[in-house]
């Protein structure tokens, strides 16, 4: 980022709120795009808080320390407990939605994600691509077991249920009559 940025004016980073030093790297690049999250890897005590409750409170205190003190600050997260804090944080602290985005992975939370844009905060919904878009998504799905939920609950919803229902019953439907018209010949 140092050395992009003497070229460059638009470069940004990301940081992993897991790290002790995560507030150091914060303060260090405040000037620049930063994208918070969580962070996902296995990582030795001594370098990464290890408790989910110790993670999450950090992320909190990096997002409100940089919407405060930084240039843009882009919320990669998919936990609405978190999303519904920095709401109210920005609300407190008169922070304009022009300075920040929420940032959530495509087929993750869609209804969560509509009510974010329909509510006028700034939202980007990415897509994982390349050669290893599939290690990819695989890795945000096993990093958090309530990730697998999100989805589940995502693809099995009541409209999705309906149609399994209704395809189902069709299929075997369709199965009993053409099993009724070989009997018959």
């Amino acid at each position: 980022l140092d050395d992009l940025s003497l070229e460059y004016d638009n470069v940004g980073t990301v940081i992993q709120a897991y790290f002790h030093q995560a507030m150091d790297y914060l303060e260090k690049y405040k000037n620049y795009r930063i994208r918070l999250v969580k962070g996902a890897y296995k990582e030795p005590a001594e370098i990464a808080y290890q408790d989910k409750k110790d993670i999450d409170a950090n992320y909190i205190k990096l997002i409100e320390w940089h919407l405060l003190n930084g240039k843009f600050t882009s919320i990669a997260t998919h936990d609405h407990r978190i999303i519904n804090h920095v709401k109210e944080f920005v609300k407190l602290n008169n922070i304009p939605n022009d300075k920040f985005e929420f940032q959530m992975l495509y087929g993750f939370r869609k209804e969560l994600q509509l009510k974010l844009a329909k509510e006028g905060f700034n939202f980007c919904t990415y897509v994982p691509f390349g050669n290893d878009w599939y290690g990819y998504f695989m890795r945000r799905l096993a990093e958090r077991p309530q990730n697998l939920n999100l989805v589940a609950k995502q693809v099995f919803n009541k409209k999705t249920n309906t149609i399994l229902g209704v395809a189902a019953g069709a299929f075997i439907l369709g199965r009993v009559t053409r099993g009724n018209n070989n009997k018959r010949k």
